[in-house]
């Protein structure tokens, strides 16, 4: 019988590069253990994607940075702030990316997808993931968009470099039939975008790598059923990303390391490159 598809995403893929254990109490435990507060930079990524996403559902006449205001506020989410007054200074701060991005970044009048699921199964993965925004390109082509909200401004070789941007490409080939090779990080802070051009190798170094990795996923939860030791079988892979962990109190060697504050990434405007933190999309 040929092996069982591994179920792919971004994420999951991601979570078990970083640290097996944290794939493993993310995917695996059951019950999962608790997580820690809310991320606050996380509350703010996912309110301006509410903004960008709700945007596509005005009339075309409406879609001007005066709607700006109503459509963060619709779609804000409030957990993580310190207090009422930094949550206020945030969401001026975010404001006036929204606007500055709405106002002067190339927005197609119809993409092809916002917030479009893609999917796309190998001989060894079922890959599924949400890209925030797919754009017609001239000819048969299109764009993957990909949204970043955190203080890290990307390059063009960060885009290049994107293991989920050259899946969302390879998956969105796919769906559409269309040409998929050039990836975009919008960077709102900033206003900047980061674009590059990807070759077929290029996608296919990254396929690769995803089903090796997927291949591992599929090893260790074999192992794991078949009676394995769960903290051998799903090793712990401390560094700094360990104080942003969702699991660090539950974690031997998360909790040792100083707890970053909820509301730490988003204490201060985007001033250069600075210490990455993650955020959704």
């Amino acid at each position: 019988m040929p092996a069982q598809l591994v179920v792919a995403t971004p994420s999951k893929l991601g979570a078990y590069e970083d640290c097996p254990r944290r794939f493993r109490y993310a995917y695996l435990d059951r019950p999962a253990p608790p997580k820690g507060p809310p991320w606050a930079h996380n509350s703010l990524g996912a309110s301006l994607h509410n903004a960008l996403r709700n945007w596509y559902e005005l009339p075309v006449s409406q879609r001007r940075a005066e709607a700006a205001p109503t459509l963060l506020k619709a779609g804000w989410v409030r957990d993580g702030y310190r207090d009422v007054e930094q949550e206020r200074a945030v969401w001026r701060r975010a404001l006036g990316w929204l606007e500055s991005y709405v106002d002067t970044v190339a927005m197609p009048e119809e993409p092809l997808g916002v917030e479009r699921g893609v999917a796309a199964r190998t001989s060894v993965m079922a890959f599924s993931g949400r890209a925030d925004r797919i754009d017609p390109l001239a000819g048969d082509g299109l764009a993957i968009v990909d949204y970043k909200t955190g203080r890290w401004q990307p390059t063009a070789d960060d885009a290049r470099a994107s293991a989920a941007l050259a899946l969302y490409a390879f998956a969105a080939a796919r769906v559409f039939r269309r040409t998929s090779r050039r990836v975009e990080l919008h960077h709102l802070p900033t206003g900047t975008v980061a674009a590059a051009e990807l070759s077929e190798e290029s996608i296919a170094r990254q396929v690769r790598r995803a089903e090796a990795t997927a291949t591992d996923i599929r090893a260790a939860e074999q192992e794991l059923r078949g009676g394995g030791d769960p903290d051998t079988v799903f090793p712990i892979s401390p560094g700094p990303r360990c104080g942003w962990c969702d699991f660090r109190s539950h974690c031997p060697a998360g909790r040792d390391l100083p707890a970053k504050e909820p509301w730490s990434a988003v204490a201060a405007p985007v001033t250069g490159p600075v210490e990455e933190v993650d955020q959704i999309g």
